[in-house]
């Protein structure tokens, strides 16, 4: 990938106005690309298939984060058991040749920057290793800090802002920043991904199976439609649902995040499965499809870095791996539009990722009437109580999400 991470003329720019569903979608393609497609980085990695153009690509475009944090410096194995780490996935609305073609209109209107639609932050406690996925709304309005951009300028402070403007304000390290600032977590890894590479990447890895309950889906603005039942979806029909607004639940953009993590965890769960590690062919197809699709920050650009923090993810248990969304309020500047943070609400998150504690929910797997708790799979006992794990934090039943080991369907609806 070429250019420079924070340069708003690498590609075309879909823009808001032209149609009212954004681009929440890549979040998931992104917990693939960077803290999963990570583990199949590590696997390429281990087994030497990682030759010197993987090298060079996948740190083309790398930038520094401002106040990262340091850490362990490359090498073969895991992740120093004793360290957390956290990596911050961005998605923006950049347009691509491929997405271009998909998505016409949407991708014509190039008169703004690129904007960060998708914002997650992924978290691996130090061992026992953890893995908590905090899906922050793109509406969110926030204190962003004054952060150095890449070409050394400074960028101002804003008292609130949309946190999906901070990207085209100052760039992937002041995403960064105001995230950290917002949740008191060091971030030391940062990756960003577009709408082709979503695309490239769920190709990479043979499509992802969906549930879809409801009415079905059906959303002509996002493109999709989908009966009830399961589905593979993958390249556009995958942009498509994660892309969907007003094919489920009550159409708003929080549902989609809760759609969008049902699509995430069975991601996660296919990519950590013995039937993707073992096929050497689709890991290295995978790695590589990384290499030229994701942009990282410095400190991820060593392909023994990403290596070493696959290799830490690789005994995580199903219900150990949590993808919750940030709890927020609605904006008294801006009610129904925009939201405002639920600090008090989110603070035992907060403390848990702090503590290491892995996260058990209290609340229900959708907001918004999104998604619903499907017929549970058979315990492969990866949810047996160890009882010499790590203490457990209950998250407020404010705070939803759901882990690995839980299987979700979409609730969808027929859109117009």
């Amino acid at each position: 990938m070429s250019g420079a991470l924070d340069d708003p003329r690498r590609s075309t720019v879909a823009r808001h106005a032209t149609l009212p569903t954004p681009t929440a979608f890549s979040s998931f393609l992104k917990i693939l690309g960077v803290s999963l497609s990570v583990l199949l980085v590590s696997t390429i990695a281990v087994a030497g298939f990682v030759v010197g153009d993987l090298v060079n690509r996948a740190g083309e475009g790398a930038v520094a984060l401002e106040g990262g944090g340091e850490v362990a410096p490359p090498s073969l194995g895991a992740y120093p058991a004793d360290k957390a780490f956290s990596i911050l996935v961005v998605g923006t609305d950049e347009c691509g040749d491929i997405s271009t073609q998909l998505r016409g209109e949407r991708c014509e209107d190039t008169d703004e920057g690129v904007r960060n639609d998708v914002n997650l932050l992924v978290h691996v406690s130090a061992a026992p290793r953890n893995v908590t996925v905090v899906s922050f709304p793109r509406d969110l309005m926030v204190a962003v800090p004054e952060c150095t951009r890449d070409d050394g300028s400074t960028a101002s402070s804003m008292s609130k802002a949309p946190l999906n403007s901070v990207f085209e304000h100052a760039g992937i390290s002041c995403v960064a920043k105001t995230v950290t600032e917002l949740s008191d977590i060091p971030i030391e890894f940062a990756a960003k991904i577009s709408f082709d590479g979503v695309i490239a990447i769920t190709d990479a890895i043979g499509g992802v199976e969906v549930c879809v309950a409801g009415d079905g889906i059906r959303d002509s603005q996002a493109g999709i439609e989908l009966g009830v039942g399961t589905h593979t979806v993958s390249g556009a029909s995958a942009l498509a649902f994660l892309r969907t607004r007003h094919g489920v639940g009550d159409e708003s953009d929080l549902a989609r995040i809760s759609n969008q993590q049902q699509y995430m965890s069975r991601l996660a769960k296919k990519i950590l499965s013995a039937e993707t590690l073992s096929d050497p062919s689709t890991v290295l197809r995978l790695a590589n499809t990384v290499a030229d699709n994701i942009v990282p920050s410095d400190k991820l650009s060593n392909p023994l870095t990403m290596s070493q923090l696959a290799l830490a993810l690789k005994d995580v248990r199903f219900s150990d791996f949590v993808f919750v969304q940030y709890p927020n309020l609605d904006d008294p500047d801006n009610p129904g539009v925009k939201v405002v943070p639920d600090e008090q609400t989110a603070a035992p998150l907060w403390a848990a990722l702090a503590a290491g504690e892995p996260i058990t929910l209290s609340g229900d797997v959708a907001t918004n009437r999104s998604v619903e708790l499907a017929t549970p799979a058979p315990d492969d006992g990866a949810a047996t109580p160890d009882p010499s794990a790590a203490p457990r934090a209950t998250l407020p039943p404010e705070i939803s999400g759901q882990s690995v080991d839980q299987d979700t369907c979409s609730v969808g609806n027929q859109s117009r």
